[in-house]
């Protein structure tokens, strides 16, 4: 397995990065076979190694976020760090960064300075709001940005106001698979032009640029769309979630007009049947009359009832059901890894499958600083001059 090709082999990237959407993207990069190195602060590291829960010593979100990397401690704040940094960067790839837009100019490592020392260099800056406009400089997480993009108020209740999405949506789908997308597109430019360039991601965009199918509402018939008022944020009985008898919940995605019929038919209500799509109070009765129907039974009996029937339904599983399903573990999305701290750890699958070129785990997670010393010494520092830059706190 670890012999055969990869589709990002050869490719280097310096992953300055330090929370969720950076590390993220990186992992992805890695996964297809690009040699990634995590340049890490002295003593510290990537955020993230510190957020709870701890396995042994390491952070459980580190671990799931951070194989197939390399670690390197390095004080971009200092002379001799900084001086390394551009060193590496000779014979990078990509560089990719998730501060505060002018941070790098401050250190002296902006892209125009990087770009000079290595024109076919690809940066790629995540931030939340992008490198220019007014909010350039303003401080955000996820939330933020799904709120100020207009992306929060599709979560929840109608009557109610938003709620917090359980998934980090601004973060990953805005700025982790954004900042991968534009990576990969740079890549190609360059292989025509030979010219690397900036690739400026902001989490903000990208939770926009996700309002395709909401936006509609609004844009071409100037109905702002809210949790629970539009068909498919809550709205519609038909596309909903219900409580079952045990407590647990099932997801009933019906779109399809045929789908409605047979889901009437089997359920047990076929005075439903031509009327999918209510509105108004109407659809506060259905959706009343299916919740009390699927309180009679237990999630699993109504799953063995239904799925037969062959319709958009199924049940809303805990992560631990979710990864032990026979799909999950024919798709290869639970996998682990031998971690020298660790011992034996659980891993996420890689959702994207290369049928010539497939991704795979080739490393576990770094501990912080594993490969400074490989590192330097490949850049052609002895030991005594490593020792010296450690006693610095350079690296």
């Amino acid at each position: 397995m670890l012999n055969q090709p990869m589709a990002l082999d050869g490719l280097r990237v310096l992953d300055l990065t330090r929370l969720l959407p950076g590390a993220f993207a990186t992992q992805i990069l890695a996964d297809m076979g690009a040699d990634v190195l995590k340049i890490e602060q002295p003593g510290s590291g990537d955020y993230n190694r510190a957020f709870a829960p701890i396995a042994k010593e390491e952070s459980g979100s580190f671990l799931l976020l951070n194989r197939n990397k390399r670690s390197l401690t390095l004080n971009l704040k200092t002379g001799e760090g900084a001086e390394i940094l551009r060193d590496l960067v000779r014979d990078a790839d990509i560089l990719v960064e998730g501060f505060r837009p002018g941070v790098m100019e401050r250190l002296g490592l902006s892209y125009e300075t990087l770009r000079g020392i290595n024109p076919g260099l690809i940066y790629c800056a995540i931030s939340g709001y992008g490198q220019d406009g007014p909010w350039r400089l303003r401080p955000g997480h996820d939330l933020n940005y799904m709120a100020e993009a207009g992306a929060l108020q599709l979560f929840g209740k109608g009557g109610e106001g938003p709620i917090v999405p359980g998934l980090s949506i601004a973060d990953v789908g805005g700025g982790s698979l954004m900042a991968t997308t534009g990576i990969l597109a740079a890549l190609i430019s360059r292989g025509r032009t030979g010219q690397g360039q900036f690739v400026d991601i902001s989490m903000h965009d990208g939770a926009i640029s996700w309002l395709a199918l909401h936006g509609a509402d609004k844009l071409f018939a100037d109905i702002e769309p809210r949790g629970g008022e539009r068909p498919f944020i809550g709205q519609a009985p038909c596309y909903n979630v219900y409580e079952c008898g045990d407590g647990r919940h099932v997801a009933l995605g019906i779109i399809e007009e045929h789908f409605w019929e047979r889901f009437c038919l089997a359920f047990g209500m076929p005075e439903l049947t031509a009327r999918q799509w209510p509105e108004g109070e109407e659809a506060v009765a259905q959706k009343a009359a299916l919740q009390q129907r699927f309180l009679t039974k237990t999630r699993d009996e109504w799953v063995t009832e239904l799925e037969p029937v062959d319709i958009p339904f199924g049940p809303v599983l805990g992560i631990e059901e979710a990864l032990a399903t026979d799909h999950a573990r024919a798709r290869r999305m639970r996998l682990e890894v031998d971690h020298s701290v660790e011992g034996r750890v659980p891993q996420l699958g890689f959702p994207i499958k290369l049928s010539a070129t497939p991704a795979a785990i080739r490393a576990a997670p770094p501990r912080l600083g594993e490969h400074t010393d490989e590192v330097l010494a490949a850049l052609g520092y002895n030991e005594e001059k490593i020792g010296r830059l450690r006693a610095q706190g350079a690296v």
